[in-house]
């Protein structure tokens, strides 16, 4: 069963960058599809982006991030990347890595079997 950590969170002015970091661990990453999901206060979780691989065919990003979040996975550290470009306030949320074994690209926060803890993101000046 994967272990996920995630980190990179923290506070950050609008227009500007974050990278958030998911390092797994027990199994490697590429057998899964990677989701970064976040729940902002007093809202339920919402899907962000997901990867089965560096293929366009085999990722999605919400329509509220696309063209200023990327995500990537390093299959050497085993490790996945959200990119986090020309932030806004409305980004303010934490951030959690998922991974499950099949790719949907309107997969449900709830299809995704294995979590992380979460990381903390504020946009704010």
């Amino acid at each position: 069963q994967p272990r996920l950590v995630e980190s990179g969170g923290g506070l950050v002015q609008p227009g500007g960058f974050l990278r958030l970091s998911c390092a797994a661990s027990g199994v490697p990453l590429y057998h899964y599809t990677i989701g970064w999901v976040r729940q902002a206060p007093g809202k339920e979780r919402e899907g962000v982006s997901c990867s089965l691989s560096s293929s366009e065919a085999r990722t999605s990003y919400a329509d509220a991030v696309k063209g200023r979040f990327t995500i990537s996975r390093d299959t050497a550290k085993n490790t996945a990347y959200l990119k986090m470009n020309s932030m806004t306030p409305e980004a303010t949320a934490v951030y959690y890595c998922a991974v499950v074994g099949y790719f949907d690209p309107y997969l449900h926060p709830a299809g995704y079997d294995d979590w992380g803890q979460g990381t903390p993101v504020t946009v704010s000046s």
